[in-house]
């Protein structure tokens, strides 16, 4: 009895000659740069504040009356801790 041979596989393959793989490369190397500047560009406009929010901040605000400040909500600690036991 004859033994049973496998189909052959067939194989991918790629040839590219030097120019291929420069252009490649340099394709590449132009989206890494892209990607580069645009998240620049996108971490610049996140952190940094806009110029109107700046103004509105660095204006000068008066301060408030005294009797502003009495109106204010005022919380005093709590001097004894209660243990409840169940």
């Amino acid at each position: 009895m004859a033994a049973r041979r496998k189909p052959p596989v067939k194989k991918v393959k790629f040839e590219l000659t030097y120019s291929g793989i420069a252009g490649i490369g340099i394709v590449c190397f132009c989206i890494f740069l892209w990607m580069f500047l645009l998240g620049v560009w996108t971490g610049q406009t996140l952190l940094l504040p806009s110029i109107e929010t700046s103004v509105k901040v660095a204006g000068n605000t008066p301060l408030p009356a005294a009797t502003e400040v009495d109106d204010l909500l005022h919380i005093e600690p709590v001097r004894e801790k209660k243990v409840v036991k169940e």
